[in-house]
């Protein structure tokens, strides 16, 4: 690896010497599948009280019900012991701020890059996006039908989680 990654590896080794969790296997020891977003002032595990092996989390731009999102949560449910799911998106997203013409504009314009050929799933709608993809899930051929399914919009100033109602 290059020198860029020093930091990383420095950062491991401390990490390393005191790792205690060997014990923990693949499954989700609280049941529980987290949806959201890659920003990085989002910390699942801490904001929702969870440790490591407790949940499976599950991160993409704009927190997004995507076909692979969808795919792992197969994964997830029958496999790994996922019975229920939370989708979390936050607020201040910057792809609740863009369109998907907007992103693919400003990547061509700022580094020469045609993206046109991806979809970004930007979020106009946060409210609208959220009911889209919880829908997704309870609707899923593939998940079962008891499948336990919230929403909840984080605050990424004040670290609050306001649950959205479905029939809202």
């Amino acid at each position: 690896m290059s020198d860029a990654f020093d930091d990383l590896l420095v950062a491991n080794q401390r990490y390393a010497a005191t790792f205690t969790d060997s014990d923990l296997t693949g499954r989700a020891a609280r049941g529980l599948a987290v949806v959201t977003c890659m920003d990085s002032r989002i910390d699942p595990l801490g904001l929702l009280g969870l440790k490591a092996g407790d949940a499976k989390i599950l991160r993409n731009a704009g927190a997004r019900v995507t076909d692979d999102v969808l795919r792992t949560l197969v994964l997830a449910v029958y496999l790994l012991g996922v019975h229920r799911v939370l989708v979390m998106p936050h607020t201040d997203c910057r792809m609740s701020k863009l369109t998907d013409e907007d992103v693919h504009d400003l990547i061509s314009a700022e580094h020469g890059m045609n993206t046109r050929s991806l979809e970004f799933h930007t979020v106009p709608d946060q409210q609208a996006a959220l009911h889209h993809d919880l829908t997704r899930i309870r609707t899923s051929p593939f998940l079962p039908a008891d499948l336990a399914v919230g929403g909840a919009l984080y605050n990424v100033n004040t670290g609050r989680l306001t649950p959205i109602d479905l029939t809202s």
